[in-house]
């Protein structure tokens, strides 16, 4: 471990504790020994052959994508150095010879990084959810399973809610508020390694001269080491560098965002590039002004002089309020056409 601050851990959390104390907080907490009776731990427990057994037992057959990067990449999933792209390649490829490919080279020195990510249960290892029960969540909530050799996946952030769980092996999670996002270097949004969100700097071997408001923000990571059975609760936008610390191993995790669905947040922030960002500083100033009241601060408060049936498209939200909004952004973007 190194001299980040630690993560709080929590034991015997059950779902009534998570939903009262922990998801209000808004904080990540290690959940200690949150699954340590599922088969796939106890199998990892035993070794690594029984936990190659396990997992190929419920392979559907199917070809995930599997990541590759050379050896001399020490496991960074990342870019080039020259950002025009990625230093990994991704391909479709059996399950059970992955895992098998995995295991014969979990002794290997000069291994290449190999990741098999983010796979639905459901559609690739069927039978795998029923048999490996969360305890704090709705069983709607898929689990996506993740399985490699020491791999590192960059600092970046998902706009869910997630629960990770440690099935196989041990993992190092350096977790970094929303907050922290100028001090993280942000890459261009529409070229990432996996779609999400990521920062430029690679915390395992940062170039602070490169990028020197990161050691700002290594003031405010925080960090845990997590072996099988344990998990880690990662709120809503927190970033999250994950470093896999052996040469086999699995891990499971749940992202769910009950928030109602009324459009894609980030169809909002692109459709403010478009349209904001690159206005004269005194107009810009005006709409964060704007952005602030009617946005971010709580509509009571905000809109108090106002009777709720005066508050037109400012109103609480219903079905109509919905239709309005989306019938006038219809006709502003078509007028731009």
């Amino acid at each position: 471990m190194s001299e980040h601050a630690r993560i709080p851990v929590r034991r015997n959390v059950d779902r009534a504790t998570f939903e009262a104390e922990i998801l209000p907080d808004a904080q990540p907490v290690v959940l200690a020994e949150l699954v340590p009776d599922w088969p796939v731990v106890r199998a990892a427990r035993d070794s690594r052959a029984s936990l190659a057994r396990l997992i190929k037992g419920y392979d559907a057959g199917r070809r995930p994508h599997v990541i590759e990067a050379p050896a001399g990449a020490q496991g960074h999933i990342f870019y080039r150095e020259d950002l025009t792209a990625f230093n990994f390649t991704r391909r479709p490829a059996s399950l059970a010879e992955s895992v098998d490919r995995l295991l014969n080279s979990a002794d290997a020195v000069d291994a290449p990084a190999i990741f098999l990510e983010s796979m639905s249960a459901s559609a690739y290892l069927p039978g795998f959810a029923g048999a490996h029960p969360m305890p704090l969540l709705d069983a709607r909530v898929e689990p996506r399973v993740w399985i490699g050799n020491a791999v590192k996946v960059n600092t970046h952030f998902d706009l869910v809610y997630n629960i990770a769980c440690v099935a196989g092996g041990r993992r190092r999670f350096t977790l970094f508020p929303p907050e922290q996002l100028p001090n993280l270097y942000l890459a261009p949004l529409d070229f990432t390694p996996s779609g999400a969100p990521v920062s430029l700097v690679q915390l395992t071997s940062a170039d602070h001269a490169r990028f020197p408001r990161h050691a700002e923000a290594l003031r405010h990571a925080r960090e845990a080491e997590l072996g099988p059975g344990d998990a880690i609760y990662i709120p809503f936008g927190w970033w999250h560098h994950v470093e896999s610390l052996t040469p086999f191993n699995v891990l499971v995790n749940y992202w769910w965002n009950h928030a109602p669905d009324y459009g894609p947040p980030h169809g909002a922030l692109l459709h403010a590039l478009l349209a904001i960002r690159d206005l004269p500083a005194d107009q810009r100033a005006v709409w964060a002004s704007l952005f602030q009241q009617l946005v971010f601060t709580d509509p009571e408060q905000a809109l108090a002089h106002l009777a709720p049936q005066q508050r037109g498209m400012l109103a609480p939200p219903s079905a109509e309020r919905t239709r309005q909004i989306r019938e006038k952004l219809a006709r502003d973007l078509n007028r731009l056409e």
